[in-house]
C-alpha cells in the first residue's frame, strides 16, 4: 500500500498547481482588459437616441481594439439598458461602478437621465463623458462630470438668432415638456434670448412625454398668430405635435434642437415638418474628410447615415481612448491599476484620467474640434438643419 499511495500524491501535485495556474491566467485575461461602462435608452420611447449612441461607441471601440487597444491591453464596454427612464439610469450606473468596476462611464442623451446618474458617478469618483446631454446641470454635479457636446444656453441662443437674423421673424410661441429638464432649459434659454434682440413670445404652453393629444394647448397658441411654434423636445413627441400642427391648420414653420435628431422623426410626422428648422451637432452634408469618412464607414456598417447621437457617441469613445493612451504614456502602472488593481490603486488612477480628460484641447472630433472649459463643457459650433422630404438638409453653421 506504501508504494502505491506515494505515486498517487505525486500525481495530485500537479494537477492543483496546473487548476491554480489556469484559475490565475484566467484572472490576468479579465484583469487585464480595460472595461468599460454603457448606459443608454437601447429601449423605451427614445430608443434611436441610445441605439445610434452605442453604434458609434461600438464602431471606435473596435478602430481603438483593431490597432492594438491601450498598452496593448484590448478595451471592452459594458452596456446597460435604461429604458428611457432616470431611476433605471441610477440603478445601471450604479451597478457598473460596484460591480462591474469599469473605469469611466459614457452616457446619457438625454439630460434627466444624465442628472439621475451623475451623482453616483460623482459619489465614486468614476468619470462620467456625456455624449449629449446638453442641460448645463449635468457638469454642476461634479468635478468628475464631462460633457463633449454643446450646452443649452448655446444651443437655444442658436435657435434665437436664427429665426430673428436669417428668418426675420418676431413673433414665436413656445411649446414645451414640462417633464424633461432638457425640454424646459432650453426653451427657456431661447425665450431669453429671443427677447433680447427685439422678439415676442406669443405663448407658452407645455404638455408631459407620452402625451398623445396637443391639439389643446397648439389651439392656445395658435390664437397668438405666432409666425414659428418652438417645440424644443424629442422626436416621439414632436412628430405628433407637427401633424396635429398642420390638422388645426397651422401653415407655418416648427423650431426645434437636437432632441429632433432621429430616423424616427420624419416617419411619425410625415409631411408636417417639411419647412422646419432644428439646431444640431454635426451634418452628413459636412464636407471635411473627418466626417465624410465617418459617414462612409458608418454606413458600410449599419447601413443607414449616421446622425448626431452615433457621431457624438463616437467622438466620446474616441476621446476617452486619447486619453488613455496618453495616461499609458505617462504611467503605465496606472493604467495597469485601472485593469485590475486594488480599490485604492485604481481610485487614484481614475483621478489621473479624470485630470487627462479635463485637460483636453482641440480635440479632432467628427462633430468639431473640443476644447473642454472649466466647467467641463465643450466649447464648439453648432448646425442649423432645415427639414426638406424627409431628409436633415444643412442651413449654416453658427457660433464655434
Amino acid at each position: 500500500m506504501p508504494s502505491l499511495s506515494r505515486p498517487r500524491r505525486l500525481l495530485c501535485i500537479p494537477f492543483a498547481l496546473l487548476l491554480v495556474l489556469a484559475l490565475a491566467a484566467d484572472c490576468g485575461k479579465e484583469g487585464g482588459r480595460l472595461k468599460i461602462g454603457e448606459y443608454g435608452s437601447l429601449t423605451g420611447d427614445k430608443a434611436t437616441f441610445g441605439t445610434s449612441t452605442h453604434h458609434g461607441v461600438e464602431m471606435a471601440l473596435d478602430e481603438a481594439n483593431a490597432a492594438g487597444g491601450v498598452g496593448g491591453m484590448p478595451l471592452t464596454v459594458i452596456v446597460e439598458d435604461d429604458q428611457g427612464r432616470p431611476e433605471e439610469a441610477a440603478t445601471a450606473v450604479n451597478k457598473l461602478i460596484v460591480q462591474d468596476r469599469v473605469l469611466a462611464v459614457l452616457g446619457e442623451v438625454a439630460s434627466s437621465n444624465s442628472l439621475a446618474a451623475a451623482p453616483i458617478c460623482q459619489e465614486h469618483k468614476v468619470p462620467m463623458i456625456t455624449p449629449s446631454s446638453t442641460n448645463p446641470a449635468v457638469t454642476e454635479v461634479g468635478d468628475y462630470i464631462f460633457r463633449i457636446c454643446f450646452i443649452d444656453p448655446f444651443q437655444g441662443t442658436v435657435m434665437a438668432r436664427f429665426a430673428r437674423e436669417s428668418l426675420a421673424y418676431t413673433r414665436v410661441a413656445v411649446l414645451r415638456d414640462v417633464k424633461s429638464d432638457y425640454s424646459v432649459g432650453l426653451a427657456g434659454f431661447f425665450m431669453a434670448e429671443f427677447t433680447r434682440q427685439g422678439g415676442t413670445i406669443t405663448g407658452d404652453e407645455s404638455y408631459q412625454q407620452g402625451d398623445v393629444d396637443f391639439k389643446a394647448p397648439l389651439t392656445a397658441l395658435m390664437a397668438g398668430k405666432p409666425e414659428a411654434l418652438y417645440v424644443p423636445g424629442y422626436y416621439t413627441e414632436v412628430g405628433l405635435i407637427a401633424r396635429q400642427a398642420r390638422e388645426l391648420g397651422y401653415t407655418g414653420p416648427l423650431l426645434g434642437g437636437d432632441g429632433w435628431d432621429s430616423p424616427k422623426l420624419t416617419e411619425i410626422a410625415g409631411g408636417a415638418l417639411d419647412g422646419s428648422f432644428l439646431s444640431n451637432h454635426y451634418s452628413v452634408e459636412d464636407t471635411s474628410p473627418v466626417v465624410q469618412n465617418f459617414v462612409s464607414s458608418y454606413r458600410l456598417r449599419y447601413g443607414e447615415a449616421p446622425d448626431a447621437m452615433a457621431a457624438l457617441g463616437y467622438d466620446a469613445m474616441r476621446l476617452l481612448v486619447s486619453c488613455l493612451k496618453q495616461l499609458h504614456t505617462e504611467d503605465a502602472e496606472a493604467l495597469a491599476a485601472l485593469a485590475g488593481g486594488d480599490a485604492a490603486a485604481q481610485g487614484a488612477a481614475r483621478a489621473r484620467l479624470r485630470t487627462l480628460i479635463a485637460a483636453t484641447q482641440g480635440f479632432p472630433g467628427v462633430t468639431g474640434e473640443i476644447t473642454l472649459d472649466e466647467a467641463r463643457n465643450a466649447r464648439k459650433p453648432a448646425v442649423v438643419l432645415e427639414v426638406q422630404g424627409g431628409q436633415l438638409r444643412y442651413r449654416e453653421r453658427i457660433g464655434g
